[in-house]
């Protein structure tokens, strides 16, 4: 067993019976329950909505070359610069040469999952560089030093409790300060950085082909600071990102902030096309776009599952998944957890350190049935796991258990020659603690 999965299997058995994480996760996924029904009658027919959503995406994914080329294009023509990164490194390399040509130390940054699969801030503060995020979840896991724990609320896992006592050792707010308070006061800290930073990081919810834009969402406002008072905008986004058209988002932003939150639609939207004009007066000088692959192509190679390259982040298979709801983000060991971590993880990172993932699902097919675009996250599980079996090593014991097993079962014969009292005491000896402790062990019939 690789350190990978033995670790997974720890992190699970603990976190599943950690009673206080629990109710945490249920209480704060409620609400999201909550708001997705309240969202629901907004829509004539969701259906139609995400089959619209679905034909989109797969025709991005089938003329991915052509998209990119177009974005290249039209992001060029408005003065942007675009840059190709195969993996993390590349990424990161190229931030670098940009951070050293603007002599910054400070860094304000958005939510990014895409940088967090790059280890982007670790990367950068090795420089001597500050990396602060500005979304209020990223803020607060950030400063306990932790990673997001889910693809939309980071801080999914702490409750308000939680919070107070962090800002408090971290800050020396008074005890117990209401959540009123401490955004408040992190509003009031991080409007100072705002007006100091010279650079600014975001991701890209959406890539924009036929206008070369950028389109972002949010709640709070800090993407719109994060991307307009430094001189310097830099995006970090997958190349999977991609609407054909503008007219696009109308549909996507409302399924992504109805799926993602519940809401209707996200507080602030924006489309960013490059960078301040002579005749404006806000926004940065310049503005960079880093398109990453790192492993995306290998998905995309992939007849069956580059389906999940259509995948928007909306988080809505991970708050409806039963084993996210028990075993919590951090048990994933990645930076994507629950249905869709466990499709794309093993294409990253590799099967032979991740494919454990792909088991980690009861197959009842939720996750495919709440995906804004339709992905069919539960069959693709299943195909992970055929490429799981061909592509790594298995114990000899595992990869010969299941044929000696099937040779004995299906024979009458040697079934009862060995009696009911041998066959029950040697399957308990075989796979007992593979049960588990928590289930009875099951009894063979006469």
């Amino acid at each position: 067993m690789n350190a990978n999965k033995k670790k997974f299997l720890n992190e699970a058995k603990k976190v599943a019976f950690d009673l206080q994480h629990r109710k945490t996760i249920k209480f704060n996924i409620s609400k999201y329950h909550e708001s997705v029904e309240k969202g629901l009658p907004k829509y004539s027919d969701l259906e139609l909505a995400r089959e619209r959503a679905s034909a989109i995406k797969t025709d991005v994914i089938n003329n991915l070359h052509k998209y990119l080329l177009e974005f290249e294009e039209n992001f060029s023509k408005v003065g942007g610069k675009l840059f190709w990164a195969d993996d993390s490194s590349q990424a990161i390399t190229k931030v670098k040469e940009i951070l050293k040509e603007k002599d910054t130390d400070l860094i304000v940054k958005s939510k990014s999952m895409t940088t967090e699969e790059i280890n982007f801030n670790s990367e950068i503060e090795k420089l001597g560089i500050e990396v602060l995020e500005t979304d209020l979840g990223e803020f607060i896991v950030q400063q306990a030093g932790e990673p997001p724990y889910h693809i939309v609320t980071p801080a999914m896992h702490k409750s308000k409790e939680d919070v107070a006592e962090l800002y408090h050792e971290k800050f020396n707010t008074p005890e117990n300060s209401s959540p009123k308070y401490l955004t408040e006061y992190t509003r009031n800290l991080l409007r100072e950085k705002f007006t100091k930073a010279k650079v600014g990081i975001t991701g890209a919810n959406f890539l924009i082909a036929d206008t070369g834009a950028v389109a972002l969402t949010e709640n709070e406002g800090n993407i719109l600071m994060t991307m307009s008072f430094p001189e310097t905008h830099i995006v970090i986004a997958g190349i999977e990102k991609f609407l054909p058209s503008i007219n696009d988002l109308s549909l996507f932003w409302q399924l992504l902030s109805h799926k993602g939150t519940g809401q209707s639609l996200s507080a602030f939207n924006s489309i960013i096309t490059g960078a301040c004009k002579n005749n404006e007066t806000n926004g940065p000088k310049e503005m960079y776009v880093i398109l990453l692959d790192n492993g995306r192509s290998k998905l995309f190679n992939m007849p069956k599952q580059k389906e999940v390259l259509k995948c928007i982040r909306c988080g809505a298979c991970l708050n409806n998944c039963p084993i996210y709801h028990n075993i919590g983000g951090y048990t994933y060991n990645s930076t994507y957890s629950g249905p869709i971590g466990s499709v794309i993880t093993p294409f990253f990172k590799g099967f032979e350190k991740f494919g454990h993932l792909s088991f980690a699902c009861t197959l009842c097919g939720k996750c495919t049935e709440v995906c804004p675009v339709k992905i069919n996250l539960t069959d693709l599980l299943l195909y992970n796991r055929n490429e799981a079996v061909k592509t790594t090593k298995k114990p000899f014991l595992e990869k010969n258990f299941i044929n000696i097993y099937m040779n004995f079962v299906l024979s009458r014969k040697k079934m009862d020659f060995f009696g009911k009292g041998l066959k029950n005491f040697g399957m308990s000896f075989v796979a007992k603690k593979l049960w588990g402790k928590q289930r009875r062990f099951p009894k063979f019939k006469p």
